[in-house]
């Protein structure tokens, strides 16, 4: 499956449907972007079941702000419209196929319970 491009008018619609959705945020200037997107093509290539995104930070600067992306790549999954990995960097693809594997293993009852337990505590 190709990579979808993903703006602030369709990213809510792709990311809040139950599976998984990993998110690239880059840009064309950007030299460890375009080291990444091979190896983020690649696994796109690989897992059917999976929405491989990308946003362009300098398209989409509201949508990147929204999620206070302030390096790039970042690598942004969300499992069943919640979000359970955002970190800055480039992956090599071993790690790529290790986060999904373990983003696959999560029991999202208990992901949400916790969320839920934190909110609680917060207030």
């Amino acid at each position: 499956m190709a990579t979808v491009e993903l703006t602030k008018d369709n990213f809510n619609d792709t990311v809040d449907q139950q599976g998984m959705v990993l998110v690239d945020f880059w840009a064309s200037w950007c030299g460890p972007c375009r080291m990444f997107a091979p190896v983020f093509e690649s696994a796109s290539e690989r897992h059917d079941d999976v929405v491989f995104g990308k946003v362009d930070t300098e398209a989409e600067q509201e949508l990147a702000g929204a999620f206070g992306i302030s390096s790039i790549p970042t690598l942004m999954v969300v499992r069943d419209g919640v979000v359970v990995y955002a970190q800055p960097g480039a992956l090599p693809e071993q790690a790529l196929e290790e986060l999904i594997g373990k983003a696959r293993d999560l029991d999202m009852d208990q992901v949400r319970h916790q969320i839920q337990e934190q909110q609680s505590s917060a207030q």
